[in-house]
């Protein structure tokens, strides 16, 4: 499997995707166009979080790094070992959270296409298809973790990448960054068309000054962080 054929639009229909696992959408290509221009190969120490079919991390591993792909739901873990064994690429899967799953290990790349979509309510969904969408009412809830926890886990020389919704405040996830320790910038920007899932939530996002009123098309970012000297006090 070579990149070219993971970030194309066809990838995804050689995928094995049980019930409940988030099919690669446009966010998911986006990163995987970031993760492209990043210097990977046999050595590298990548870790993904939250790798749902695991086409992310299999790019990764069809470059030669050694990949670590983590997952709070079980049937992404299964999914994504079903798609490296087809493809006969070496993955470590690890079931949970990322920050638990991950302690005291380093990697030279950490990629997340993490929960970022506002939803009602605190609490994040415990199962189902939910669980790889919805993020508290500001949309922020596991960006923000990411965005504390990352800097101890990337190598001197290690990078970041991360892709999310303009609703959730680019500047904000940059900031926090800073403020842990990494130099982060937005490296791309791109316009799609609204989902099935934003269109369900429209009277809710006007209500939250979320969204215009006639809003239909929703920007990602993608977000490329290291380390640097002098972080917030």
């Amino acid at each position: 499997m070579t990149s070219t054929a993971l970030t194309s639009g066809t990838s995804a229909t050689g995928l094995v995707v049980l019930p409940g696992v988030y099919r690669p959408q446009a966010d998911s290509w986006f990163l995987a166009e970031a993760l492209a221009r990043e210097r990977i190969g046999p050595g590298t120490k990548m870790l993904e979080i939250g790798t749902g079919t695991g086409v992310l991390a299999l790019l990764g591993a069809s470059r030669g790094a050694e990949v670590t792909a983590v997952d709070v739901s079980w049937a992404a873990v299964i999914t994504a070992r079903l798609n490296a064994l087809r493809r006969q690429l070496p993955l470590r899967l690890v079931h949970g959270d990322f920050a638990a799953g991950t302690a005291g290990r380093s990697f030279d790349l950490i990629i997340a296409n993490p929960p970022y979509v506002p939803a009602p309510g605190t609490a994040l969904p415990s199962h189902g298809a939910e669980r790889a969408w919805d993020a508290g009412p500001d949309g922020r809830t596991v960006i923000d973790r990411i965005c504390a926890d990352a800097a101890t886990r990337l190598r001197p020389d290690g990078i970041l990448l991360m892709v999310h919704s303009a609703l959730c405040g680019a500047k904000t996830t940059i900031d926090r960054l800073h403020c842990a320790g990494l130099a982060a910038e937005v490296t791309a920007t791109r316009r799609v068309p609204w989902g099935p899932v934003l269109r369900s939530r429209r009277t809710w996002l006007e209500r939250q000054g979320l969204v215009a009123e006639d809003e239909e098309w929703e920007k990602l970012v993608t977000i490329r962080a290291r380390h640097e000297d002098n972080p917030c006090v």
